[in-house]
């Protein structure tokens, strides 16, 4: 695996300026009950600022559950955590604030144009007018989306989409972002155009970045360090390749997930986890 390098916060613009060199994110003990089940239980990581940082793990292990306490939009039940510097549960509009999300669920509107999407994006986030402009631009071209600006998105490819989605995270140039399983349902030409554009996003702003997935490939190509997830606790935290290491010779991260919970690992998850899985490979086909 490529090395990758903790300088890439140093080297971005304004993305990561306010949080200097503290981690991007911490939790700490943090955890989240729904009755009886623990979907999140305890967990404490740090990711550094201007990382590309992987929760790894099967449907059902938690994953969605920590972004949406990352992210602001569930309460934590216990624990406690702090992204670009503010508590989620203290200081939830500094968070929102600072952050960009990409969520599993379609997040672009079909009736409009990929210019049109941004446009409305750029206004939700209080781009002054001046811009606005620019800012679109900028963030086409970032994605490989210019020459289909005005396009509208009901015909662009699953691909096409989630590039878009990517966009209109980024226009106002978060600290930290936010991808929740960010290419499911993609063949394999759009997965790696997607993570791509992952890269270039840290490469020109700085930014950390903290996605989920259950692919293995994808959390070994993208990832500086991946923790990973079982039954709602972080079983590892370390750079794909150390964890391989430990795990034996010549072992893969599926033998990483197998070596540190004792099982192989399953991204069949709950009824409803299957459900919205498949919603999600739909609408990106």
């Amino acid at each position: 695996m490529t090395a990758r390098h903790d300088g890439a916060a140093a080297g971005g613009a304004g993305a990561t300026a306010g949080i200097a060199r503290a981690a991007a994110i911490r939790t700490e003990g943090l955890t989240r009950r729904f009755r009886e089940l623990v979907a999140v239980d305890r967990v404490s990581f740090e990711v550094r600022a201007g990382e590309i940082f992987g929760l790894l793990g099967p449907n059902g292990a938690g994953k969605s559950t920590m972004i949406k306490m990352l992210t602001t939009l569930l309460p934590p039940t216990g624990g406690r955590a702090r992204v670009a510097g503010f508590d989620v549960a203290r200081e939830p509009t500094q968070v929102r604030r600072h952050i960009g999300y990409v969520p599993q669920a379609l997040s672009a509107d079909g009736a409009l144009s990929g210019y049109e999407n941004l446009l409305v994006s750029s206004k939700l986030y209080g781009l002054a007018r001046r811009e606005r402009r620019r800012r679109i631009t900028d963030a086409l071209e970032l994605v490989g989306l210019a020459g289909a600006a005005h396009q509208l998105v009901r015909h662009y490819s699953g691909g096409m989409i989630r590039r878009l989605e990517v966009a209109q995270a980024m226009l106002h140039r978060p600290a930290v972002l936010f991808m929740d399983e960010p290419t499911v349902g993609l063949d394999p030409v759009a997965r790696r155009a997607v993570w791509e554009h992952v890269r270039r996003l840290r490469e020109m702003w700085g930014t950390t970045i903290l996605l989920t997935t259950h692919y293995m490939d994808e959390a070994d190509d993208l990832a500086d360090r991946v923790a990973v997830m079982h039954q709602g606790r972080v079983a590892a935290v370390d750079a794909p390749a150390e964890l391989k290491r430990a795990a034996g010779q010549g072992a893969t991260l599926d033998d990483v997930f197998a070596h540190f919970t004792g099982a192989a690992i399953e991204t069949g998850g709950t009824y409803r986890d299957v459900l919205r899985a498949r919603r999600t490979a739909r609408r990106l086909s």
